[in-house]
């Protein structure tokens, strides 16, 4: 530590790395399983994107049907599972990931 008029102040430490979000990189790739979904089940509540660890689940107006349904990006879904297992109508399946 140093003074400087009688304060205390720390040194400032370079950073030496750059914390980003998973967004910015692809992470799904070394996953298990992955979650299917059946939108026809699907009641459209929403849960499951709040609920992913990763934000990978968005909720997207879909023509087809009434409500928004979730899509995944398996791109960056770990396979936790944690949307499968909040899901109040079951519509939510993890499968093996097949490569």
């Amino acid at each position: 530590m140093q003074f400087a008029d009688s304060h205390y102040y720390t040194m400032k430490y370079p950073v030496t790395s750059n914390p980003t979000t998973t967004t910015e990189n692809k992470t799904g790739s070394w996953k298990t399983h992955k979650p299917k979904i059946d939108l026809d089940k699907c009641i459209g509540c929403g849960m499951c994107a709040r609920v992913c660890p990763e934000s990978c689940i968005k909720m997207i107006e879909m023509k087809k049907h009434d409500k928004d349904k979730p899509k995944t990006d398996y791109d960056y879904c770990k396979g936790c599972g944690a949307c499968a297992a909040e899901c109040p109508v079951k519509c939510i399946e993890m499968e093996p990931e097949i490569k």
